[in-house]
């Protein structure tokens, strides 16, 4: 949808001026001296990171829903959204806990007050390690993940010298050149290690098939998953055999929660994206058909059409800072139009055969290419319902990579 001519040149008369709008963060977004003020999603300055709550708490039942029908557990990825406020909502709608894929990740997370956070990838250096140490001494249920021996003794050394406890969970590789140690005789060996020291305790396995969750089609997307996960369903059996209490097994995604909770073992299910969607997991496909619709889009980013140098085409003021470009965006409700970038600052719209007229100075709605990386790019997002703007909430952990 695009304003009027005048409510376009109404909201310029009077969005330079009013107060901050505040989140549920209670942080003030604005880093600026000159603070905006918007009544309407089209009087934000553009570009802009929106939200449509009312579809994203349509996401968050929809997933509270069918997994209560499972006995797997919703443990969100929250370098999705970046967001303590956000992370807080999902475990409202009845997430176990929260991933992080980094350090900074879950400082960001466990400053803003959420307690049970798995970071995903392994922490091998001093200084990282270190950070990890304090985080474990204000939380019980900081959880980590191992592939290595040397990486169970380094842990163990710093949490018997700060004083903690640590739970570790054995980092399984699926095929995929990442991180991950194979199953059978090495992820045993390795669970050992983790047996043997005073301060690790063993939490169970992380299974993640990255390239599974974007296998297009579902009967394919379905195989390939299954597959994928026999080995650490197998590696679970073994350990259970072995003697130990039944472990945590966190698996999966966006592309495979519905495939993955169904399997014999699964726990946890690490979803990020059906929150809110983008072009890149819409592609896959589902059930019903070539395109993915469990979830519905709930992220865009505003726009506004600049310039038209030529018939044909129109210049929108959202490029390479504004959109992640491993994919191209779409518009929201216009057909008939393609998106190419043309730099940082700019993209082009080819109007093939647009389903509405779009003119300079109109503001239009794009759903993101690939919500993770584009989140990165902005310091808010802008919560609407109907048109009408309710909150800014900071990202908090925009940049949060180390």
């Amino acid at each position: 949808m695009k304003p009027s001519r005048r409510k376009f040149i109404h909201s310029a008369l009077w969005t330079t001026a009013g107060i901050s709008v505040i989140g549920p963060s209670q942080i003030a977004w604005s880093k600026a001296n000159t603070v905006i003020k918007a009544r309407s999603i089209w009087d934000i300055p553009t570009p802009a990171l929106l939200i449509d709550r009312e579809a994203m708490e349509r996401n968050l039942r929809k997933m509270k829903s069918f997994l209560s029908a499972t006995n797997a557990g919703l443990r969100p990825h929250t370098k999705t959204h970046k967001s303590p406020a956000i992370a807080k909502m999902q475990m409202d709608y009845g997430a176990v806990g929260v991933c992080a894929a980094k350090v900074s990740e879950a400082e960001v997370m466990l400053a803003g007050g959420l307690q049970d956070i798995l970071i995903t990838s392994p922490i091998v250096t001093a200084d990282k390690i270190k950070r990890v140490m304090a985080l474990a001494s204000q939380s019980d249920r900081i959880r980590l993940v191992v592939d290595r021996q040397e990486n169970v003794r380094d842990l163990n050394e710093a949490a018997k010298a700060a004083g903690v406890d640590l739970s570790v969970m054995i980092d399984l590789r699926l095929g995929w050149i990442r991180t991950g140690i194979d199953h059978g005789k090495p992820a045993m060996d390795l669970l050992k290690a983790i047996d043997r020291s005073s301060n690790l305790r063993f939490y169970g396995i992380q299974a993640y098939a990255g390239p599974v969750q974007h296998v297009r089609g579902f009967d394919h997307r379905k195989e390939a998953s299954e597959k994928a996960l026999a080995p650490a369903q197998q590696l679970k059996k073994e350990i259970m055999k072995a003697g130990y209490q039944e472990p945590i097994l966190s698996v999966g995604g966006t592309g495979t929660y519905s495939i993955d909770a169904a399997l014999e073992g699964v726990t946890d299910i690490q979803a990020g994206s059906y929150l809110f969607m983008d072009v890149d997991y819409l592609m896959i496909g589902g059930k019903a058909g070539a395109l993915y619709t469990d979830f519905e889009p709930s992220l865009y980013v505003l726009s506004t059409a600049i310039s038209q140098p030529q018939p044909g085409s129109i210049t929108i003021d959202a490029g390479g800072k504004s959109f992640s470009k491993d994919k191209k965006p779409q518009l929201k409700d216009i057909t008939g139009v393609e998106y190419s970038f043309a730099g940082d600052e700019h993209g082009i719209l080819k109007l093939t055969d647009p389903s509405k007229e779009i003119l300079v100075g109109d503001k239009l709605l794009l759903l993101i290419s690939h919500c993770d990386p584009t989140i990165n790019l902005y310091d808010n997002y802008h919560v609407y319902a109907g048109e009408e703007v309710q909150e800014v909430w900071p990202v908090a952990g925009r940049g949060k990579s180390q």
